[in-house]
């Protein structure tokens, strides 16, 4: 057992091993590659003596060249997954050595005689040739024998598959193919939309038609797999290839994520991902700008609060995708906290001694003080929020505790520590709410836009002064005038304004699942019932496009796609299931709930909206604004509600939030 253990820490690879292995092997090629040099130079002669000839400038090769790589990082490459960029600086860093050498060899007073002064150019020339083929051949060598020459020589074992999409995702998820070869996957061909592409090769496995041909080609080739490796493949086009798919019995569907880390594109078998319902229901295309989003994130620090929740997870891992210096997440549920920590060390290691995990309540002044003080975030995603509409119906209090008061007191914290940007995400529910979450998000909105416009002088003047002393009796008060953060004037306050998303938790699709897991019936509340959706990843690279773009004071509303009614949802989820709607599993009206609307608007005439540089991002025009002196007297009147324990002040919380909602109506 011990000999074992030794010879698999002999065997077991690591940096230093790696470092020495490819400094050693460079150390030959580099004498190997001067001597070949020489021969060539004296015209294939055999009958010179080339090792007394190269023994005095040897040193200056070896020493020049492995300072090269080491500069160029060279051994910094990872042997089995060498590309085009790798070999691209192994070129730079010989030319840069051949370069210094000549240098060298060049006679001048500056530097001493060298062994290497009056050296033969073509000697330089024909060195440098050799050693890039030696130095490059030995790094892509592991990666010629994977992909190559084990190919040739194992027969592939796995799922004969089909992948949809001839470009470069589809080129990396064959490459990957080949590096597990072929155990679980083995591609018999492409498909593409590009008819061009049709005929051609990649990695010699060739595109056998269009994606019009799908159904034709599973069944000719016997298809036991499909990949669909085109990310951004629309809604109506996808449910097309599944359906074609399922009809023809094959039994893995995979597709490529839509998001993934820009800086390291590498698409592979274990990213794939399976078709999930919302993909078939609320897919969009969407196209954001990656590099405007990298710049805006890239080594920032990032607050996310509510960071367990739907909206705010899906924040936090696109978030990780643009390599933000550090990423805090806040959120008052402990159990989703853990469970984010577990998904970030599995999807994101490399952020896990930059990954601060913060239990708190939004509306905790001294805790939202302590965690700005002691993390210094530059960007907020503030997402902590009571969404649902049903329950706040019943817990109006709450609602204005929590989407108010809350919002209040982490936009506050925002303006006392110079954060760069804040952005506040709301809902089309706040869009001529008939709802007490609706009606609290909208205010939400107003205190946002105020904050962006207000001076040092902040919430509400000489009432912050007077509010200091209650704000040392009582730390936790909910009262905007117990202020007791100095505002600067520096933050960009943004408001990020969308509908539905699906498979978010507690929206319709989850619902829906559950009952068809017992065999129904799908309840409905009304016929009529109508809704935007969206995906949550789309929502959420939606919400960082509009922050990167947003200047300050805005309401972005999200371009949701077309209205969807709810039946027509019920009744494709259980065609989907190969369920008939009505027959296998019925459909129920249960009647419209309090605070429901039949139809959400979110470009709407109340308000107008204007186009901004992304074609799914408008800007809300949003005529109806308060002053911070607004806000500190409507706060003040509904901590006056708050602070009395009798349950009549329900009704009274929707009464003041009619008088400063002007369309809300119950």
């Amino acid at each position: 057992m011990g000999s074992k253990s030794i010879i698999q820490n002999i065997v077991r690879t690591s940096s230093l091993k790696r470092g020495l292995f490819f400094g050693l092997s460079d150390i030959i090629l580099i004498s190997t590659s001067l001597f070949i040099a020489f021969f060539i130079h004296f015209d294939l002669n055999m009958n010179i003596d080339y090792l007394d000839i190269i023994d005095d400038v040897l040193l200056y090769f070896v020493v020049v060249k492995l300072f090269a790589f080491v500069t160029f990082r060279i051994y910094n490459i990872t042997w089995r997954y060498v590309g085009i960029t790798d070999l691209v600086n192994i070129i730079l860093a010989l030319i840069f050595a051949e370069l210094l050498l000549i240098v060298l060899s060049i006679p001048n007073s500056l530097i001493p005689s060298l062994a290497l002064t009056g050296f033969p150019k073509r000697v330089f020339l024909v060195d440098g040739i050799v050693s890039l083929f030696l130095i490059a051949g030995l790094r892509i060598s592991k990666r010629l024998y994977l992909e190559v020459i084990r190919e040739k020589k194992f027969n592939k074992k796995g799922k004969r598959t089909i992948i949809i999409g001839a470009g470069n995702t589809g080129e990396m998820i064959l490459r990957d193919m080949a590096r597990q070869g072929y155990s679980e996957f083995s591609s018999i061909g492409f498909l593409d939309d590009d008819r061009s592409k049709v005929g051609t090769y990649i990695h010699g496995v060739k595109v056998l038609g269009t994606t019009e041909e799908l159904d034709d080609v599973i069944v000719k080739d016997a298809v036991e797999a499909m990949i669909i490796a085109i990310p951004r493949l629309n809604r109506k086009k996808l449910k097309d290839m599944y359906d074609t798919a399922k009809k023809a019995d094959v039994k893995t569907i995979k597709i490529v994520p839509r998001i993934f880390d820009f800086d390291k594109p590498d698409i592979n078998l274990k990213s794939l991902e399976d078709i999930s319902v919302e993909d078939l229901i609320g897919r969009q295309v969407v196209q954001i700008d990656y590099r405007g989003i990298r710049d805006f994130i890239k080594e920032k620090t990032v607050l996310v609060t509510g960071a367990g929740g739907s909206i705010g997870s899906e924040l936090v891992m696109q978030v990780c995708a643009f390599q933000p210096g550090s990423i805090v997440l806040f959120d008052i549920d402990d159990t989703e906290l853990h469970n984010m920590s577990i998904r970030m060390r599995k999807n994101h290691p490399e952020l896990e001694r930059n990954m601060h995990l913060v239990i708190g309540d939004v509306r905790d002044r001294d805790r939202i003080s302590e965690v700005f003080g002691a993390f210094r975030p530059q960007i907020i995603f503030h997402a902590a929020a009571y969404k649902h509409v049903p329950m706040m119906e019943y817990n109006p209090k709450e609602a204005v505790k929590v989407n108010m008061f809350g919002t209040h007191v982490v936009a506050e914290a925002a303006k006392e520590h110079g954060v760069e940007k804040f952005i506040m995400i709301s809902t089309d529910k706040a869009v001529r709410p008939t709802s007490v979450m609706g009606a609290t998000k909208r205010i939400a909105e107003y205190i946002c836009q105020a904050m962006n416009g207000s001076g040092e002088q902040g919430l509400c003047g000489d009432a912050i002064m007077r509010g200091r002393d209650n704000a040392a009796k009582e730390p936790h008060s909910l009262d905007p005038s117990s202020s007791h953060f100095p505002i600067t004037p520096s933050t960009r306050f943004i408001s990020v304004r969308f509908g539905n998303v699906l498979g978010s938790r507690g929206s319709v699709l989850p619902l829906f699942m559950e009952q068809l897991k017992y065999g129904g019936p799908l309840t409905v509340t009304d016929k009529d019932m109508v809704r935007y959706f969206m995906t949550i990843p789309e929502a959420v690279s939606l919400i960082l496009q509009a922050s990167m773009m947003g200047e300050g004071g805005e309401v972005f509303v999200l371009d949701m796609g077309e209205p969807v009614r709810i039946v027509e949802l019920a009744e494709e989820l259980i065609d989907l299931h190969g369920l008939k709607p009505y027959r296998d599993i019925d459909i129920e009206f249960t009647g419209v709930r309090q605070g429901e609307k039949r139809f959400e608007e979110i470009l709407t005439a109340e308000e107008g909206t204007m186009a901004s540089k992304h074609e799914k991002v408008f800007v809300a025009k949003n005529s109806e604004k308060y002053s911070m002196d607004d806000i500190g007297n409507i706060l003040r009147e509904f901590q006056e509600l708050l602070s009395g324990p009798s349950m009549e002040n329900d009704a009274k919380v929707r009464e003041l939030l009619k008088k400063y909602v002007r369309h809300y109506e119950e």
